[in-house]
């Protein structure tokens, strides 16, 4: 059990350093989230917005830090969301906050919670 623990510290503490390059790279904002407490918890993720072409939907890239189970090194994993973003407000390098919800079209299982930073 520490030893998870501690694995979990490290791969949290390289997300903090990694956050500090050009977007950041975890949550640490602290805007309004839409939730509800009687429907149980939501997964949430934070992802930067690689295309915004389709109307009401976005395409965020969220990365993640994962420990390779031999080598013990940090890897970098991305994977790609379909988000429903209802009023269009999202472009192409915004920082994000998506949240779980129920399936809005065939890949469509998220939408657009916040917007977390703008790019420049």
């Amino acid at each position: 059990m520490s030893e998870d623990r501690t694995e979990n510290q490290e791969l949290t503490e390289g997300l903090e350093e990694a956050s500090v390059g050009s977007a950041p790279r975890i949550d640490l904002d602290e805007g309004p989230v839409q939730t509800d407490p009687e429907r149980g918890s939501r997964k949430e993720r934070v992802g930067m917005v690689v295309s915004d072409a389709p109307e009401k939907t976005v395409t965020v890239a969220v990365e993640t830090l994962v420990r390779h189970p031999l080598y013990k090194k940090r890897v970098r994993r991305s994977k790609k969301f379909l988000v429903h973003d209802e009023g269009n407000e999202a472009r192409v390098g915004d920082t994000v906050r998506i949240i779980e919800t129920r399936p809005i079209s065939r890949r469509k299982r998220w939408r657009l919670a916040n917007i977390v930073s703008r790019a420049e």
